[in-house]
Order: structure tokens, then C-alpha cells, then sequence
């Protein structure tokens, strides 16, 4: 059933915090869409706060923040969340000061580094796969041959596709597919829709589930985390995800807007 710009809105009023994809949903690769700025305004003015939740496991903190600053927006480093510390804060739970051999970039290596998780080659005690820009066939190579000797493997995020400006390039979910081709082998996945993560998105804002909202541009990853929980998910159309899809979707939002400016305008409805 179609709700109404009214009830849409009445959704809204018990969210404290709105968790916020960011390619797809606040900006396209570089460029910021034009609507973003007002929608963070709109939503501090009410008196509600957001936080920033990426999938990519290309970059780490910083870059993120780097590339928000230079689109205008500031922000403090804790409202800036990506699934590389989701699987991070569970390796250093669940498998203490073990070895990891990172199929990733430079920051992502990086990022385990500095959460004192060594990073080795084919000695490592486990493999961990995230959206490798850097990719090439040696790790591939190894990784596979790691986990064909018994070793696990994790998967950042299992997201198919990154979008960029001019289309979509392969991400971890595709780099995890050829390997379980060659080794038979599903990993683990760590980032949405996992329920590691919104054990981290309660943990880090400090809500109960039906205070928090996710938004997002995919289905299977953004607005899954949410399926079956008390988390209110909301889906934006200035992504990956069309309108038609939902039609074909399992998995399905609890509100649909067109974009971010829709969203801002059903705030404006509670003020």
C-alpha cells in the first residue's frame, strides 16, 4: 500500500538518527548532489542527528572525511563509519593478535595496521578480501591458495558493483565470486546487510534500533541490514536501485523517496 506524504512523515518523528549511505545517496563519485546540504541542515534543525556509513573498503576514515571537506561538509571523525571497522572490531574480539593477509589497498591495509592487526603474506592465519582497486592476479593467486590449504576467508562488503560517475565498476562481492569459482569457497561477509553491522551502527550511535534509520540506494545491502529489525529503512532512487526493481525484491524498504530533497521535505512536515 502507497503511504501518504503524511504518514511517510509520521515514520520519521521516533528516528533519532539517520544513517546515511554516501556513493549513490548523498553524492555520485565527485560530485555532491545538489539537494545533500539542506537535508544535513534540515535534519540537525530537527532536532535529529546523522552519521555517514560507506560499504566501500577501498579508502579508510580520513580519505572520507578528506573527500566530504572538500564538498563542504565537516564533520567529526565518529560519525564517519565503514565496514572496515565492522570486521575489524570482530578480528580483534574473535581472533586476537592472529595474522591477516589483506587483499586490498594500501588503506585498508593501513587501517589494520594501526588496529594492530599484523598484515603478512601466505603465513598470515586468515584472508581478508575488501573492494581492491589495486587488485592483481598474485593476490588473487594467493588468497585462493590460502584458502584451498583450510585458512578463512572475510569478506569487507559484499557489494557487487561501486557506482562512479559514469556507470559502476566491479566491487568485493564480484571479487569474492571468482574466488569461490576457483576454491568453492564462500567468505563471510562483514558490511550491510550483515548483522555485525547494525550491531556496530547501534553500538557507535548510541540508539535503540527503533530510533535509527537507514538510508540508502540498494536493496541488498542497505536496506537489507534493516529487514526484519525495528531499524526503519529508506530507500533513495539516486543510485543503484530503480523503482522497477522493488517489483522483483524480496527484500523491501519501509519508505521509498526519490531522493534526499524528498526526505527533507517530509521532515519539513514534522517541524
Amino acid at each position: 500500500m502507497k503511504l501518504t506524504d503524511r504518514e511517510k512523515a509520521e515514520r520519521l518523528q521516533t528516528i533519532r538518527c539517520f544513517v546515511l549511505d554516501m556513493d549513490g545517496t548523498i553524492y555520485l563519485g565527485e560530485k555532491l548532489f545538489d539537494f545533500t546540504r539542506e537535508f544535513l541542515d534540515t535534519v540537525e534543525a530537527a532536532g535529529k542527528t546523522f552519521c555517514f556509513f560507506t560499504n566501500n573498503s577501498s579508502k579508510n576514515e580520513e580519505a572520507y572525511l578528506s573527500k566530504l571537506a572538500r564538498m563542504g561538509i565537516s564533520i567529526p571523525k565518529e560519525r564517519m563509519l565503514i565496514s572496515n571497522g565492522v570486521i575489524i572490531d570482530w578480528l580483534k574480539a574473535n581472533r586476537p593478535g592472529e595474522s591477516a593477509y589483506v587483499v586490498g589497498t594500501p588503506l585498508l591495509e593501513e587501517a589494520f595496521r594501526l588496529a594492530g592487526i599484523p598484515c603478512k603474506g601466505e603465513d598470515a592465519s586468515f584472508v581478508v578480501l575488501g573492494f581492491d582497486t589495486t587488485l592483481t592476479y598474485e593476490k588473487l593467486a594467493i588468497a585462493c591458495s590460502m584458502v584451498r590449504a583450510g585458512k578463512a576467508i572475510y569478506g569487507v562488503n559484499p557489494d557487487w558493483n561501486c557506482p562512479v560517475e559514469n556507470g559502476f565498476i566491479p566491487d568485493c562481492g564480484s571479487m569474492a565470486a571468482l574466488i569461490k569459482a576457483s576454491t568453492g569457497v564462500q567468505c563471510e561477509f562483514f558490511g550491510k546487510p550483515s548483522p555485525h553491522t547494525l550491531r556496530y551502527l547501534l553500538e557507535h550511535t548510541g540508539c535503540r534500533a527503533g530510533e535509527l534509520a537507514v538510508v540508502g540506494d540498494r536493496l541488498y545491502t542497505d536496506i537489507a541490514v534493516a529487514d526484519g529489525t525495528p531499524v526503519t529503512s529508506i530507500l533513495v532512487l539516486t543510485g543503484e536501485t530503480q523503482l522497477s526493481d522493488l517489483e522483483k525484491s524480496a527484500v523491501q524498504p519501509d519508505l521509498v523517496c526519490d531522493s534526499l530533497a524528498e526526505l527533507t521535505r517530509l521532515l519539513k512536515l514534522n517541524c
